[in-house]
């Protein structure tokens, strides 16, 4: 019911904002009384109802995968980096140190010093087979094919958009890739989602160099089992695979712990 009702209007912000309104307006008064105080007018006003947290809150899925992206894509150095849809402030970031093709289905109206946005298809990206080096989709996958963003409905969706960064990939290239794991199950049309195992079969041409993630209750582990996040609801799984000949896609063989 609550992810229902937030599409329309959120019920907890709504009780807390209505609760937060008698410090605002005690705050404006004695504001207001202060030497030197600027005069508040209703027509500037801009409350800010929800800022008075114990602690900083933030997303543990997104914060913890772009900085783990950046520490594994920076150190292998290469000559540029194609992202897919993953979240805008990483590719801005990364492009402050390394030239960054971003492509998205719905293109990043952006202009900035080493980003180059791109309008494409996780199905039918514009990239000729294994010739990318660098490679990542952080949080995309799982999306594919429920028509969220205006993209065709299809079952099949985040299989196929995995065939796809596989056909891209260059020999020996590294793909960076994240997807909420644990019980598999659709959550319409937010998004799929899927065990470890399952991606690493998505993905089965490719050799596992590190597994990692973060827990519901937003622990993030690195360099972990596949197992971890089998049990969890909705985890975040983070794989870093690179592309050889051999078929593998076991912690036992990739040396992941």
């Amino acid at each position: 019911m609550y992810d229902w009702t937030t599409q329309f209007a959120d019920p907890i912000q709504l009780v807390k904002g209505i609760y937060a309104l008698s410090w605002y307006f005690a705050d404006w008064h004695r504001y207001s009384r202060l030497p030197t105080a600027e005069p508040i007018h209703l027509v500037d006003t801009q409350p800010q109802l929800h800022s008075r947290t114990g602690q900083t809150s933030f997303d543990p899925h997104y914060f913890y995968v772009t900085g783990w992206a950046m520490r594994r894509i920076l150190p292998n150095n290469p000559e540029f980096h194609v992202d897919v849809g993953s979240h805008h402030l990483f590719a801005s970031l990364l492009a402050a140190v390394l030239a960054v093709v971003f492509v998205d289905y719905r293109p990043l109206k952006a202009k900035l010093h080493g980003l180059h946005c791109v309008c494409g298809n996780i199905l039918k990206m514009p990239f000729a087979d294994n010739t990318l080096k660098s490679l990542s989709c952080l949080h995309v996958a799982e999306h594919i094919g429920l028509g969220r963003y205006g993209d065709p409905l299809d079952p099949q969706g985040t299989k196929k958009a995995s065939k796809e960064l596989l056909r891209i990939l260059a020999p020996g290239g590294n793909l960076y890739f994240a997807v909420p794991v644990g019980r598999p199950r659709l959550r319409f049309n937010g998004q799929r989602i899927h065990t470890a195992e399952t991606i690493c079969d998505y993905f089965s041409e490719l050799e596992l160099m590190e597994f990692s993630g973060v827990h519901d209750d937003g622990h993030f582990v690195e360099r972990t089992e596949l197992s971890e996040f089998r049990k969890s609801s909705c985890a975040c799984g983070i794989f870093w695979f690179r592309k050889r000949m051999t078929k593998s896609c076991t912690n036992e063989d990739s040396g992941a712990t």
